[in-house]
């Protein structure tokens, strides 16, 4: 079962290493802010990237890969770190990590479309089926109907439950890890998912620090680095999601479909809602519930495809 299903079981894994990201990395930006987050969690996954891979491979810095993993890669990093990240965390100061990576569950069928378009795959009945759960449920947690007018007249249509801003940033988010992880399989093939992972942390690490230089925005960096707290949380973050969750990621589409992978990478709203009631003290609904139970249904489908 291991072996048939590696992939499946890696995006598991990820999924599981996500939710501790999200919800210390939502703590840390409203810390030191989403913008200094990604910068400084990039430069600490890079070096936790150099030091194990200098055990692991012998070689700190990927030198061995080619000319056209390194291009493919490199934007993925780009496209996934600077762009999609930066909406997200983005997104978890404004409507909060459960929400954020609820709507991040859009990631699937973004990922199966844009892995049809560039690598030819193709999807099943199941595979569908799952994707489709996964939307509905995204749409009875972020939608509600419209409240009564002041004279008892109902309003026809729904409203968003959350800002819209914070939506359609987690929206951004999801279309820039779709494409990212897309560009990634199409880049990696059979190369050492660690040492691919770190070419995507350097894309990354370099586009942000290029964006502070034309922002102006290193007095924020520093100030960052002085919030105990909010470092502490970034370090945990980076630990759990640009080191292993962005690894296993990587594991997860080289032994699977992209659009399977997202799919069950997407368990992450239902398991971010126990650690956001007993921890955060957030009051979750049961629509919430139901519905994120709902967007990830379609894994038990991915396993039985």
């Amino acid at each position: 079962m291991l072996q048939t299903h590696w992939g499946e079981f890696a995006a598991l894994l990820t999924a599981s290493f996500w939710t501790v990201t999200s919800l210390v990395f939502e703590a840390a930006g409203k810390r030191i802010g989403s913008l200094t987050l990604n910068l400084i969690r990039l430069y600490l996954a890079f070096l936790i990237y150099t030091v194990f891979l200098s055990f692991r491979r012998g070689i700190a810095f990927p030198v061995d890969a080619s000319a056209d993993a390194w291009f493919w890669l490199s934007l993925s990093g780009l496209v996934g770190f600077v762009i999609g990240d930066l909406l997200l965390f983005k997104a978890f100061v404004v409507v909060g990590a459960r929400v954020s990576m609820l709507i991040m569950a859009l990631v699937p069928p973004i990922t199966a479309i844009t892995g049809w378009i560039i690598l030819g795959e193709t999807l099943s009945l199941l595979n569908i089926t799952g994707m489709f759960l996964t939307i509905s449920g995204i749409s009875l947690v972020v939608l509600k109907r419209k409240a009564p007018e002041l004279n008892g007249a109902t309003r026809n249509g729904v409203k968003f439950s959350y800002p819209l801003k914070g939506i359609f940033l987690a929206v951004g988010g999801a279309f820039g890890q779709a494409v990212g992880l897309v560009l990634s399989k199409f880049g990696m093939k059979d190369y050492d998912a660690f040492a691919a992972s770190q070419i995507r942390v350097f894309a990354g690490m370099i586009g942000f620090t290029i964006l502070f230089f034309v922002l102006r925005r290193w007095a924020n960096v520093w100030e960052g680095l002085s919030n105990r707290k909010g470092m502490l949380f970034t370090i945990i973050g980076s630990i759990f999601g640009p080191f292993l969750g962005v690894s296993f990621s990587l594991i997860a589409i080289q032994h699977t479909n992209t659009g399977v992978a997202a799919t069950i990478m997407s368990i992450v709203p239902v398991l971010i809602i126990p650690p956001a009631i007993l921890i955060f003290k957030e009051k979750v609904y049961l629509k919430e519930i139901i519905g994120a139970v709902i967007a990830v249904g379609g894994v038990a489908l991915l396993f039985l495809s």
